[in-house]
Formats: structure tokens, C-alpha cells, sequence
């Protein structure tokens, strides 16, 4: 199987999916510190590409994933996603990582779906993989790490790193 795309969720992947909020409105997300280790081991050998649909949370997933982590994100709302990754995306060549509902759904369209062990259960349940980490606490290395020895024939180091 031939494999082009790693297209993630950003809230309940890469962060706790939690929200903090005060009376003044969201302030915080809580990402996982070792997950762009992972995204920088394969950023060469796939497209990577995030996906939110937390519009009100936009400046901070715009800080950590875009300025620090230098990955493309859209923000796509959960309804329009799979049509939107079918525009956008040969989803027979994609690995798609999410955690809820509708990620289910995109999970029966992909060439390989991947979930977070803290994911909402329909959607462990239809992914192809579920990692033991939980979101924002490694589980995108994790599926990195995964996607490295399922699909690609890199040399030991590399893996072992």
C-alpha cells in the first residue's frame, strides 16, 4: 500500500481535547511535548497536513502547530470534513488521525486510520490502529512510530531514534 498523506485532527490528537476556559473566554489547549519529535521523523516521506475545526481556539493552534510545529492547517467544521479531505486529498494513498465521531466516519474512507487511545469509542472502534498513548500525551509519536515500520523500509536507526 502506498502511502502520500498523514492528515490529522489537532484537538483530542495532539492536544487533550480539553478546552480551558475562563469567564473571559478559551485561553489554553494542552499539547503533548513529545509528538513533533514524531511528526519531525516522517515529515520527510509524507504530506502532512492538520485539520481543526476550533475556530475560537484558532490563535493557539496557530502558535504551536503552525509557528512552532511549521505544519499547514485548515479549518475544516466536522460535517464538511470528509468531503472536504475527498477534494483535497487521494484519501486511498492517506493515514487519517482523529478521535471523534465524525472521525469515524472518515476512518471507512482512508487507505489506514489511526486513533488515540483516549478517542471517543465509535471511533476506536472503526480505526485501524489505536495507539496505547493518549491524545496530547504522545500519541501522535506514537502513530508515527507506527506508520515508520507498517509502511516504510527505513533503516534501523532511523527507527530506533
Amino acid at each position: 500500500m502506498e502511502i502520500k498523506n498523514f492528515i490529522l485532527d489537532i484537538d483530542g490528537v495532539f492536544t487533550t481535547g480539553q478546552f480551558l476556559y475562563t469567564a473571559n473566554g478559551k485561553f489554553a489547549k494542552v499539547f503533548g511535548a513529545h509528538d513533533n519529535d514524531g511528526i519531525k521523523l516522517i515529515r520527510k516521506y509524507l504530506n502532512i497536513h492538520t485539520i481543526t475545526a476550533d475556530k475560537r481556539g484558532f490563535e493557539i493552534t496557530k502558535k504551536r502547530i503552525h509557528n512552532d510545529m511549521k505544519l499547514k492547517f485548515d479549518i475544516i467544521p466536522e460535517k464538511e470534513r470528509l468531503s472536504w479531505l475527498k477534494e483535497n486529498f487521494d484519501l486511498s494513498k492517506s493515514v487519517y488521525m482523529g478521535d471523534g465521531i465524525y472521525d469515524a466516519e472518515i476512518f471507512k474512507h482512508v487507505a489506514y486510520s489511526i486513533a488515540p487511545n483516549s478517542a471517543f469509542y465509535k471511533a476506536k472502534e472503526e480505526a485501524n490502529f489505536v495507539t496505547r498513548s493518549n491524545a496530547g500525551e504522545g500519541a501522535v509519536a506514537e502513530a508515527c512510530l507506527h506508520i515508520i515500520d507498517k509502511f516504510f523500509e527505513l533503516p534501523d536507526k532511523i527507527k530506533k531514534n
